[in-house]
């Protein structure tokens, strides 16, 4: 006993020591409500006795193995019992009460009310349950932990299955612990809908069982986001990562993914007790999903990030910034708007690229490789200087084979206009505001060559 609750306290001691490693923030208080069968069957024997009166031993001892740490340790403790208020008959499905509070300091009166339990009543787990959830006042950065203790199942009306899912995807708790005493075999497959199970089939186990639960509630333990490059190296990094609860969606983990001075991934403390849904966001992003941490052991979490750079270079005569919309190929999903003059890593992989000039220029099938560069650059823009000599409606079209593509239209309230077009065959077509009758619109053809000056008079 001695030895299995030493090993409680040093493993707590490991993980207050990871977290002051990683003490950016203030590791979040983890709050433990121990739910306890006080139902009428736990006068059943067991072994060297009732199992209460085992019960009440074992967690005693337990309890007391937390004494020492709790005054420095970041955690609380709070007692619900159920089904010791009332006997049966008559059933009273209600017969649940938080005896003592979350708070510090209050394991000894925890010790007095497990000793003073009498049995009576029934069985409602899944009354209890929601009941806890109010027993976990309001807390941002809290993990909250029920351990349930009970040696038989549901005997009202409520699913505890369906309650702690409810809970779980709240965001209330995370998933609970439940340790059967003396259970039957039929029974125990019920619990494992509620949360990790422990079968305590004997004293020992029971006493063993108890170490196990305390150890994982009170742990947290070190893992490495590996981004993968091409070759299956852990190479890629500074870029955003959020972890998330499968189970609830709730964000838990932001950071920028960062190499230490090893040329590893940095170390971060993660909660063994949650799954984690992982999001890198590359571009596109990657996910991982149902991401399990294995309590005490350094967790490795991959993803494949193989990225290549795409450089997009325009001429010192563009007069204004211009962009590129990024889309993967042959799909009209944007994943991004890069400015010429950038550059910017994408996934390797392969993209169609819209270049925002006039007209615009349609690119695809554009590779991206891993660790490498990809230059896209446009012709120098000729400047084109357009004059009407009256207000009115008209467009810029630019040949394409045989057919003309329209490209921007004219101002209406301006007789003079300079715009910045693509080398290529144009024609303009105009109508004076002024004039009443399509006859009276205007075209003009005209040619734009790199870094040229233009200017195209409407008469």
């Amino acid at each position: 006993m001695k030895n299995l609750f030493l090993s409680i306290t040093l493993l707590f001691c490991s993980v207050l020591f990871a977290q002051s490693k990683n003490n950016e923030q203030q590791p979040p208080l983890t709050r433990i409500l121990f739910v306890f069968d006080g139902s009428q069957s736990m006068y059943g024997r067991w072994e060297t006795g009732a199992k209460i009166d085992v019960a009440q031993r074992l967690m005693g001892q337990m309890l007391d193995s937390l004494q020492d740490i709790q005054a420095e340790g970041n955690f609380q403790l709070a007692l619900r019992v159920y089904g010791h208020q009332r006997p049966v008959p008559p059933q009273d499905c209600s017969d649940t009460r938080l005896e003592v509070p979350f708070g510090k300091g209050n394991i000894y009166k925890i010790k007095r009310v497990l000793k003073s339990i009498t049995p009576r009543g029934t069985t409602p787990i899944a009354g209890s349950l929601m009941k806890a959830a109010t027993d976990f006042t309001p807390c941002a950065e809290c993990r909250n932990i029920i351990i349930l203790i009970t040696d038989g199942v549901e005997a009202c009306d409520g699913d505890p299955c369906i309650v702690s899912r409810s809970l779980q995807k709240k965001g209330i708790i995370l998933k609970p612990f439940v340790i059967g005493i003396g259970l039957d075999e039929d029974f125990k497959s019920s619990f494992e809908c509620v949360g990790t199970y422990f079968d305590a089939a004997d004293e020992n186990t029971f006493k063993n069982v108890l170490g196990v639960v305390i150890s994982q509630a009170l742990d947290n333990t070190t893992a490495q986001i590996n981004l993968l490059d091409i070759h299956g190296k852990p190479t890629e990094t500074d870029v955003p990562v959020l972890l998330y609860d499968h189970t609830s969606g709730m964000i838990k983990e932001n950071i920028i993914h960062t190499l230490n001075y090893k040329g590893l991934p940095d170390t971060l403390v993660l909660d063994p007790l949650i799954v984690y849904d992982m999001v890198v966001h590359t571009i596109p992003p990657v996910r991982v999903d149902s991401i399990v941490i294995h309590s005490g052991t350094h967790t490795h979490l991959g993803a494949d990030a193989p990225q290549g750079e795409l450089i997009l270079k325009a001429s010192p005569r563009v007069a204004k910034n211009i962009a590129c919309i990024v889309k993967p190929q042959d799909q009209e999903t944007i994943l991004h708007v890069q400015d010429f003059g950038t550059s910017q890593s994408y996934l390797s992989g392969t993209y169609d690229l819209e270049i925002l000039t006039l007209p615009r220029i349609i690119q695809k099938g554009i590779h991206i490789k891993a660790s490498a560069s990809t230059t896209i650059a446009v012709p120098p823009p000729g400047m084109v200087t357009i004059q009407t000599g009256v207000s009115g409606y008209g467009a810029v079209f630019v040949q394409r084979e045989t057919e003309y593509e329209w490209v921007i239209d004219l101002s209406e309230s301006s007789e003079r206009q300079v715009i910045q077009l693509q080398p290529g065959q144009y024609k303009v077509v105009f109508r004076s505001k002024f004039a009443q009758e399509t006859g009276y619109s205007k075209n003009k053809e005209f040619r734009v060559s790199p870094g040229s000056s233009t200017i195209v008079k409407i008469n």
